[in-house]
């Protein structure tokens, strides 16, 4: 038996350490292709419909349509993943974003640029529970934890990468160096969509968990339905961890997608401010905007890598619950700072950080946790429907965001007083936490 003084990596074994691994880069390919969206939507918006005020309402609803795909994908795979094997399901999920990412690029009007989020979502939402259930299902019960934790901070250096992947492309797009006449956003949904593809060779080959094996045989031979909607949420416990769940991560989604994540609209009216008298071009301009966009984007993952860290860590020491608490409350309060204070180059590089911290703290607990609320037969059902059933209400945020905008007169201001009311549904993530399961140092339901 591992002492318990011993760090938790000295539990696992090579094929721990492979599952590990492939999980990790499954889900930072993933959010990789996501902050691709994230860079390119309002650039590829503008351009396709070629009209800039208009393009500042009608960039979030892309953002809807994308997590609206995100939301049903989740539904579909995570059952799928119960049912038929996590590994196998993972491999399809990863192979249908990263397609349909590259295809984004070619998108010639904006419906068919919606209609290509929406397939990209599909895949994208059936990454994180499938991920988090394999390495669940795979990593001896004292690792479990602290490999989740690793697992979702890790997912941050994705993020960190497609935000160089934009500076790059930024700068080529400035010396007009991108090749085939593209520009700067299609260029990133294409690169975008390569590490992905070339990772399902990889996970093809991945066998699945035995644990997963083993009661899946069991499952069947007894009656046991896995991945069930239906079983979840006809059963007492499940049902009631399954819709607090749901509240939960709702808060956590809507902060960050439905409102964090729009932060790039700031920086670009900021940049365009601060570059105003120096007449450039309106193609240098757009490639400053882009490359300053990547660059806040940097700076709000690095600090949400360590916000993933600390809270994952947090959640270890003092518990899921408390950890929960202090997560949203960060969230809100970082969130209130970027959209009220943040107008100015010089605090993009400590106001971003912060906001990263905050927003991302959120999700270095869902991974550990959503797992423990569910049995083998549901676990990625159950994580699944929490994690991306929130997607359904953080997909309404960009909505009421856009609609606020345009009644206060389409202008940045009239966006940055919307992200302030949205952002407090934040803050109803707390009011659920009581009526939740304390899970610290207990077995996974079976």
């Amino acid at each position: 038996m591992t002492s318990v003084s011993q760090p938790w990596w000295r539990s696992l074994n090579r094929l721990h350490w492979h599952i590990l691994i492939l999980a990790s880069l499954a889900w930072l390919f993933d959010c990789l292709d996501q902050q691709v969206f994230n860079l390119s939507r309002d650039g590829a918006v503008e351009d396709l419909l070629g009209d800039k005020v208009k393009a500042i309402e009608f960039a979030s609803y892309t953002t809807s349509y994308f997590l609206a795909g995100w939301a049903v994908g989740g539904l579909v795979f995570g059952a799928l993943g119960d049912r038929y094997g996590r590994a196998r399901i993972l491999t399809l999920s990863i192979l249908i974003y990263s397609v349909c990412t590259g295809i984004s690029a070619f998108a010639g009007s904006y419906f068919s640029f919606c209609a290509c989020l929406f397939f990209t979502g599909l895949g994208v939402g059936g990454v994180f529970g499938l991920s988090v259930a394999l390495v669940a299902d795979s990593i001896p019960d004292q690792s479990r934890a602290p490999a989740l934790g690793l697992l979702q901070s890790l997912s941050s250096w994705g993020n960190i990468a497609a935000g160089l992947i934009g500076m790059g492309i930024g700068v080529l797009a400035v010396r007009q160096l991108l090749p085939f006449s593209l520009k700067a956003w299609q260029a990133m949904f294409l690169v975008g969509a390569v590490p992905a593809f070339l990772c399902v060779f990889v996970l093809a080959r991945l066998k699945e968990p035995e644990k997963w094996v083993r009661a899946k045989a069991a499952g069947d031979k007894n009656g046991v339905k896995f991945g069930s909607y239906s079983t979840m949420l006809k059963h007492p416990v499940w049902s009631k961890h399954a819709w607090l769940g749901l509240v939960l991560c709702s808060a956590g989604i809507v902060g960050l997608w439905g409102i964090g994540n729009f932060h790039p609209q700031i920086v670009r009216s900021i940049i365009e401010q601060h570059f105003a008298g120096d007449h450039l071009s309106s193609n240098a301009l757009t490639s400053k905007k882009a490359y300053w966009c990547s660059g806040g984007l940097l700076l709000q993952n690095i600090g949400g890598f360590f916000g993933m860290l600390a809270l994952a860590k947090f959640a270890q020491v003092k518990g899921r619950r408390p950890a929960f608490c202090l997560a949203l409350t960060l969230s809100f309060l970082s969130t209130q700072l970027v959209f009220r204070y943040l107008r100015e180059v010089g605090q993009i590089y400590w106001m971003l950080p912060l906001i990263g911290f905050g927003q991302s703290s959120v999700f270095g607990v869902y991974a550990i946790y959503l797992p423990e609320l569910f049995p083998t037969s549901l676990r990625s059902t159950g994580v699944s429907f929490c994690y991306n059933c929130g997607r359904f209400v953080a997909a309404t945020a960009p909505f009421t965001i856009g609609q606020i905008t345009r009644k206060l007169g389409s202008n940045l201001e009239g966006f940055r007083t919307a992200g302030l009311w949205v952002s407090t549904v934040l803050l109803l993530g707390i009011v659920v936490l009581p009526f939740l399961p304390e899970t610290k140092d207990q077995p996974l339901p079976e």
